[in-house]
């Protein structure tokens, strides 16, 4: 008969609580607390930006918007709120950025204005790079 030792269960596991505790000292920082609140702005502007642009008579492409903008507005808080639990997701981010930038080409091909194309790239490009800082908070191990 042998004996095993007893296995302490992942979420009690020292390493793992370390490492939240790290992601929850990151999310602390003037850095992170502004890289959340300009991600939160960035990702209402682009929910809201087929009505302020005035290109929200195309239906396919204001849905597309309102969505991923919701979506990274929400994301962005749950961020704000509890990084040492929802850092997994915070790759998604500047995925959005990239979707934002091309979609006005895959959603709408040669219909698409001057003015949704550049609202598209410029808050994709911010949402891009935001959310790429947002990603790396937990890489880094000096705060500021």
């Amino acid at each position: 008969m042998s004996t095993r030792p007893a296995q302490t269960p992942i979420e009690a596991h020292p390493d793992l609580m370390a490492l939240r505790a790290h992601y929850e000292e990151a999310s602390e920082t003037p850095l992170a607390r502004t890289l959340y609140g300009l991600t939160c702005l960035a990702g209402l502007y682009a929910a809201i930006s087929p009505w302020v642009v005035k290109f929200s008579v195309i239906p396919y492409i204001t849905v597309n918007n309102l969505i991923v903008g919701l979506a990274v507005a929400v994301m962005a808080l749950g961020f704000a709120s509890a990084y040492g639990r929802t850092h997994n997701l915070a790759w998604t981010t500047p995925v959005l950025g990239v979707w934002l930038i091309i979609s006005p080409w895959v959603i709408l091909q040669k219909a698409a204005t001057t003015g949704l194309i550049a609202s598209n790239v410029i808050v994709g490009a911010i949402i891009l790079l935001l959310g790429a800082g947002v990603a790396s908070l937990g890489m880094t191990r000096q705060f500021g």
